[in-house]
């Protein structure tokens, strides 16, 4: 019997719903939230109804039902440290999210609790998969500079992971016999490290690293702390400023990368000098990854969203075509990679892991 899974993919500004019969998608719409939006949420756990309504309403016009489905599976969210693989989604899970018990405020940590949420009206089990917080980091890299802030593992890993394995195949060998550079480009940016089949160094995306559509990256220290201490902003006005309201955003006032691309093609000089830097930075960190794996890497792999951006990928494959092959993957497949992980377990293929 085949079995029809239901996908859930919470980004910063959109919800990805899809259905996946076996690993054939049967249905896939994109619900886009605008900025605005957005904006009337304090925290990304204030979201849930309005998300929940969006997709049912999504899936509900294309004559699908949660009740049709034989599991509901939601991308995993920035947890703690957790090994790869497919979670249950359980009440300890639910409780540190609801909490805040997380390494980082994402979209992602919803994924779990609307995938709960459905399935447990139509009493079916929900899952996550590669969640956010997968760690493979050598101990090396956890050092930052100073012993009380250890350097985290939160990646784009569910695609990361994904096109690893779609390098290998391209390649010719299984992901877990390559070293490659696997660069995630998104509203965050993940620049990331690969040893035999093992994410060794990743920059957060919320803490360091490039910017990106919303998020300032690495930030001059000194600088950062003189406006923590000047009276002008409140803590939760600053952490908007660097993850949501940074980066593309607090130069260009949007977020909106097709747009700000157009005008970069147009010639308007800010979006090029803007797109300009992002790949400048861009390049910098997948050069400090080739460092990681001492030069020995197969190849440099790209994908994500705007993987897809002339105005960006113009300026950075010149800065970047030294280090040998690359490819590039544009675009993400988050949802069959979801389906996939999913159905291994309802299939009986491999155990759901314990979330504890």
């Amino acid at each position: 019997m085949s079995k029809k899974i239901l996908v859930i993919n919470p980004g910063a500004t959109s919800t990805k719903v899809a259905v996946y019969e076996d690993d054939r998608l049967i249905f896939s719409e994109t619900i886009r939230h605008s900025a605005e939006e957005m904006s009337e949420f304090t925290h990304i756990v204030d979201q849930y109804d309005f998300r929940k309504w969006l997709l049912v309403e999504a899936i509900s016009k294309a004559g699908l039902a949660p009740g049709d489905m034989d599991a509901i599976v939601g991308r995993g969210g920035a947890f703690k440290p957790l090994v790869s693989g497919t979670y249950k989604v359980n009440k300890a899970m639910l409780k540190d999210v609801e909490e805040g018990n997380v390494a980082a405020e994402h979209a992602s940590n919803l994924g779990c609790v609307l995938a709960h949420g459905i399935s447990t009206e139509e009493n079916l089990p929900s899952f996550i998969v590669d969640p956010v917080s997968v760690d493979e980091f050598d101990e090396v890299a956890r050092v930052s500079g100073l012993p009380q802030l250890e350097r985290k593992s939160l990646s784009h890993a569910l695609n990361i992971k994904a096109v690893g394995r779609r390098a290998g195949k391209e390649l010719g060998k299984p992901y877990d016999k390559l070293n490659l550079v696997i660069v995630h480009l998104g509203t965050g940016i993940s620049v990331s490290a690969h040893r035999q089949g093992r994410m060794i160094d990743v920059n957060n995306a919320n803490d360091g690293g490039p910017f990106s559509p919303q998020r300032a990256g690495s930030l001059p220290t000194t600088g950062l702390i003189k406006l923590c201490f000047s009276g002008k902003y409140s803590a939760s006005e600053l952490k908007r400023m660097c993850v949501g309201q940074g980066g593309m955003m607090a130069y260009l006032h949007t977020d909106d990368a097709i747009d700000v691309e157009k005008r970069a093609l147009a010639g308007e000089e800010k979006p090029l000098f803007v797109m300009d830097a992002m790949a400048y930075q861009i390049a910098k960190e997948i050069g400090a990854m080739a460092a990681v794996l001492e030069g020995k890497h197969d190849a440099v792999v790209i994908t994500g969203g705007i993987a897809r951006n002339v105005a960006l990928m113009n300026p950075l494959m010149p800065r970047i075509d030294w280090l040998g092959k690359v490819l590039v993957y544009p675009g993400e497949d988050e949802l069959g990679a979801l389906a996939a992980g999913a159905l291994r377990v309802i299939n009986g293929e491999e155990k759901a892991k314990v979330y504890k």
